[in-house]
């Protein structure tokens, strides 16, 4: 028997249509199927409406990913152990490890300069440690630039390396071992080359940015 459809009169109020409740929705599908299958008309189908009703609150898709790392950085605790380097270090380590658990997000904002509340809150966190290791003003302006870098190249490329079918770590590592004999510096370091954990090198990375954004005055020209 063919159902008698529903008046609009007579189906349930659909919930009001807000930011915050297309980014909790975007969130839900992504977190289901990846950020590259979240498109606006997708989001518009699980929300009951059409694509042009989205555009009311959020621009493009870019400010959608922006959004959704706002809600993201919600969760993200900042650190109160260490010194201001460490604490640092830490703020970024955990951002770069949220932004691993969301490839698709990380690939997203390496062309996309988030600006909500949220990001700029964590923004201000940043240069708040950076004024009390006595970094002047554009040091720290251009360093956070290199610290953001930093995070988001790495849990991109990560994220992309564990996501492709055609990366092979052993294969990659053989190359560097048993090449034709005349690459002696790189036989010098071939084991330290794929030495210690993912973690570990990113903090690494973290502090020898940290030490030379300190010591590296900018110069223009």
């Amino acid at each position: 028997m063919t159902p008698t459809p529903l008046s609009r009169r007579e189906r349930p109020a659909k919930p009001p249509l807000s930011r915050d409740t297309i980014v909790d929705v975007a969130l839900r599908l992504m977190d289901a199927d990846g950020l590259e299958r979240l498109t606006m008309r997708k989001l518009a189908a699980a929300l009951d409406t059409g694509p042009a009703s989205l555009y009311v609150y959020v621009r493009n898709t870019a400010e959608l990913h922006a959004a959704i790392l706002d809600r993201l950085l919600l969760d993200l605790e900042p650190p109160v152990e260490g010194d201001w380097r460490e604490r640092l270090v830490a703020q970024f380590s955990g951002y770069t490890e949220l932004l691993f658990r969301h490839p698709g997000l990380a690939r997203s904002l390496v062309a996309v300069r988030p600006t909500g509340p949220q990001f700029l809150a964590f923004v201000d966190r940043a240069l708040g440690e950076l004024h009390r290791g006595h970094v002047p003003a554009r040091q720290a302006a251009w360093g956070l630039d290199l610290l953001l870098q930093l995070a988001t190249a790495t849990a991109a490329e990560q994220a992309t390396r564990r996501d492709s079918p055609d990366t092979d770590d052993a294969v990659e590592q053989d190359a560097v071992r048993h090449h034709d004999g005349h690459l002696v510096h790189l036989d010098r370091v071939s084991d330290e080359l794929f030495s210690g954990t993912g973690r570990d090198r990113l903090r690494w990375a973290l502090r020898a940015l940290l030490h030379g954004i300190v010591a590296v005055t900018p110069t223009e020209g």
